[in-house]
This record gives C-alpha cells, sequence and structure tokens, in this order.
C-alpha cells in the first residue's frame, strides 16, 4: 500500500493536463504543482511560512547536499526535514544523482587520453579506496578543481564539491539516507546524463538507471516503517530519443513505484516529442514529476503533456541576480532603464481574471514596492533585493500553476495556456 494516495479530479478535454489531489503523511498537495527547491532545507532568502503565504503546498530538499551538509543523521534526530527546516507540509527529496554528476565532476565515457598523471589518480583510487574499476571515467574533468566521478554498475564514486573529499553512493545507500532524511516523496537512483551524449551511452545509461531503480525499489519495500511513510518514485531517462523514453518508461512503470518522474535530459528542441512519447506509456493512476523543470513555458508544456508536480531552483537563482517574471516576459532590474521608473512590482504580478476563483498570491509579500527602489537594492548589492526578487519570482510560478490548475477545472487550460504563452513569448 502507497504512503500517498493521488487522486485525479479533472481532466482537459483536448489534452492530457489533469488537475489532481496527492494526499500525503503531512498534507495534500494540489495538482498540478510547482514545488520551490530548498536544496539543503532552504527556500534560498525565503522563510517556510513565507513560502505558505505565497500558495506553496510542497517544497524540495536535495540529498546530495543534506548528506554532505549537515549530513542525514543530523536531520533524523531533528525529526526529518519538514521539522529540521520548520516547513509545516508535505517534502519532496530527489536522489542526489544529478548533483553527483554535475557537482562531483561531469563525466564521460570515453576511455581514451589519459595522460601519466590522471591514469595515476585513477589506479590510487581503485587500489587504496577499494573502488571497483570504472566503465566511465573522463580525464579532462579529474583536475577540473579536483572533482571526479567514477561511475560503475554498483554506483558512483565522487568527491565533494565543498572539501574534495571522496564518497560512494549507490542505489542502496541513496534510499538509507532518504529514508533517514524522512520526505513523503522521495527519488529512486538513477543516472543523469548530458543531452548530448549519443544514442549507445544514452541506452547504457538509461539500462543501468533500470537496474538501479529495481535495487532502490527492493531497498525501500524492505523497510517496513518507511514504507508506511515515505512514497518512492521512479525515474524515466532516455535523454533526446523517443524509442529510449518509451521503452524506459514501459519499463519504470512496471516495477510497482509509488509515482514516476521524469529525467530532463534533453534539448529544449527535443522536449514536447521525448516527454510525449514516455507519457504514452505510463498508468494514468500514478502522480508524474518532470524533474528540474521550472520555464513557464515549460511547464505549461508539461501539465499539457499530462505532468502533475515540477521542480526548479531557477525562480530564486534569476531572482538572486535581480532579474523577475513578469506577464510579458523576465526583466533584469540590473539595467539603467529601472533606475527611475516607479511601476509598483505588484503591478507585475500575474492577474486574477473573472473566471478564476483563486486569489492571485505572488504580490502579497512584496506589494508596496517598486522597480526603481528594487532596481537601486540590487545594483547597491543590497541581499533585501534579492529576496524580493525572489518572492516575487516564486510566486509568480505558483500562480501560473494555480491558474493552470483552475483553468482545467473550468474546461478551459486551452486558453489559458494560449493567453499566457501569447502574452509573455509575443509581446
Amino acid at each position: 500500500m502507497s504512503a500517498i494516495d493521488f487522486k485525479i479530479e479533472k481532466r482537459a478535454p483536448r489534452c492530457a493536463a489533469r488537475a489532481g489531489t496527492i494526499t500525503t503523511p503531512h498534507g495534500v498537495i494540489r495538482t498540478p504543482a510547482f514545488t520551490p527547491v530548498g536544496t539543503k532545507a532552504n527556500v534560498k532568502g525565503i522563510l517556510p511560512d513565507q513560502l505558505k503565504a505565497l500558495g506553496a503546498d510542497v517544497v524540495l530538499a536535495n540529498t546530495y547536499h543534506l548528506y554532505l551538509q549537515p549530513g542525514e543523521q543530523v536531520v533524523k534526530e531533528a525529526g526529518g526535514l519538514a521539522k529540521f527546516m520548520n516547513w509545516d507540509g508535505p517534502t519532496i527529496t530527489d536522489s542526489g544523482g544529478f548533483q553527483v554528476f554535475s557537482l562531483g565532476a561531469a563525466f564521460g565515457k570515453t576511455i581514451s587520453k589519459f595522460t601519466k598523471e590522471d591514469e595515476e589518480t585513477r589506479s590510487n583510487l581503485v587500489e587504496n579506496e577499494g573502488i571497483p574499476k570504472p566503465s566511465i571515467y573522463d580525464p579532462e574533468v579529474a583536475s577540473q578543481h579536483g572533482q571526479l566521478a567514477i561511475i560503475d554498475d554498483e554506483g558512483v564514486s565522487f568527491t565533494s564539491h565543498l572539501d574534495g573529499s571522496l564518497h560512494r553512493f549507490t542505489p542502496e545507500r541513496s534510499v538509507e539516507i532518504q529514508h533517514a532524511l524522512g520526505a513523503d516523496i522521495f527519488f529512486a537512483f538513477d543516472e543523469c546524463t548530458s543531452p548530448t551524449a549519443p544514442y549507445d551511452y544514452q541506452k547504457e545509461a538509461m539500462d543501468r538507471t533500470h537496474r538501479w531503480a529495481e535495487r532502490s525499489l527492493k531497498t525501500h519495500r524492505h523497510n517496513i516503517v518507511a514504507n508506511q511513510k515515505q512514497a518512492l518514485f521512479g525515474i524515466v531517462q532516455g535523454g533526446r530519443y523517443e524509442d529510449l523514453r518509451r521503452e524506459s518508461a514501459k519499463e519504470i512503470a512496471s516495477m510497482g513505484f509509488d509515482g514516476i518522474g521524469i529525467g530532463g535530459s534533453f534539448s529544449k528542441e527535443d522536449m514536447r516529442g521525448a516527454l510525449a512519447a514516455a507519457v504514452g506509456e505510463l498508468p494514468e493512476e500514478l502522480p508524474r514529476h518532470f524533474l528540474g523543470i521550472g520555464e513557464p513555458g515549460d511547464i505549461l508544456e508539461g501539465i499539457a503533456n499530462g505532468m502533475d508536480l515540477f521542480d526548479c531552483v531557477a525562480p530564486t537563482r534569476i531572482g538572486r541576480h535581480g532579474s523577475i517574471y513578469t506577464p510579458h516576459g523576465i526583466i533584469h532590474l540590473r539595467n539603467g532603464q529601472y533606475r527611475d521608473d516607479f511601476t509598483p512590482l505588484n503591478e507585475l504580478a500575474l492577474k486574477s481574471d473573472s473566471n478564476t476563483s483563486e486569489v492571485r498570491t505572488s504580490d502579497v509579500l512584496t506589494s508596496g514596492f517598486t522597480l526603481a527602489y528594487v532596481s537601486h537594492l540590487v545594483r547597491a548589492g543590497e541581499m533585501t533585493g534579492s529576496v524580493i526578487c525572489s518572492l516575487h519570482n516564486i510566486g509568480f510560478i505558483l500562480d501560473l500553476v494555480a491558474g493552470a490548475r483552475q483553468a482545467i477545472l473550468d474546461g478551459r487550460f486551452d486558453e489559458y495556456r494560449a493567453d499566457f504563452i501569447r502574452g509573455y513569448y509575443e509581446t
């Protein structure tokens, strides 16, 4: 029996969009839903109560980062992720796979142009640390900031981006860490690939991800207590190749996970086809999470293709640099034209319309500030400017998705999507 309960309330008439609810041990997630990313048990610059005020139902944290700092046992002793970060609601953790490969080091498939130093580094690691001989090793990244990743069929050995210390993740270890973190939903360990990786390697990584998925699921099912409290999602891989996405979706869907994640290893041009190919093979009754997707148009594309959950660091990342979402695209407040622009920031929030019963909330905590003032803060390097921009951006995306949900319930999602796209990208 799953630790969560997913119910579909309404389907859009002309696409795969759907509105529903995911009931977890710590509350209900109204879907489709955007999940703000609290990488280290903290959404940068935003307090938990502010997230609630903006309309967030759920927060996602990162296994890799919490494992390295402060350590999963500290979080467990605190009562789990939600209590540790003082968040009153559902939580999600990713598997750490993406960060292992992107922060532990980039990786490659070809063992070809080894320097003597690179060969010695690899040999010493294998000999002295008991690491299985790697099937993948990229000598060019071994010396890049002292980072290294060695992938084999059992797991991945990597160096910490904090201090260069050596660590090892396997599917079993990732699940063990996430059990300690205690999120309502967590993900199986997978191999993340570059969007530009060739077909043969994408297939190799996909097959390895499937084997790791089985091991992740087996480890989770053997923990009776965790099974009652936490739901495990498998991850579909396959890069930009539609046949691989289709194959991966079939395989992951057959394993008995509580939900499905779509890994985001493809370019924007390939996203629609790869996503549609995967979704076509997924069971209707399981919730679906589109990992790492946060650009407004991509979110709406995902919703139209039947995705239920999304997460991304983009709202706070661009906010920290003084950029904000508006109904007419992103604007950059460092630009000189905003020095004396006294337009209220809340005028650039998404607006309610007569067909929407839910009140938009992105201006709740930023009302009264002008573009000129926030531009001044950003250019002066004042952290308040980054906080205001981040609040606005998270609220904007939460409002976008809440509006999409309501539009599905009202039977007008296609119109909602078309109106937003027209204003955001074409004006």
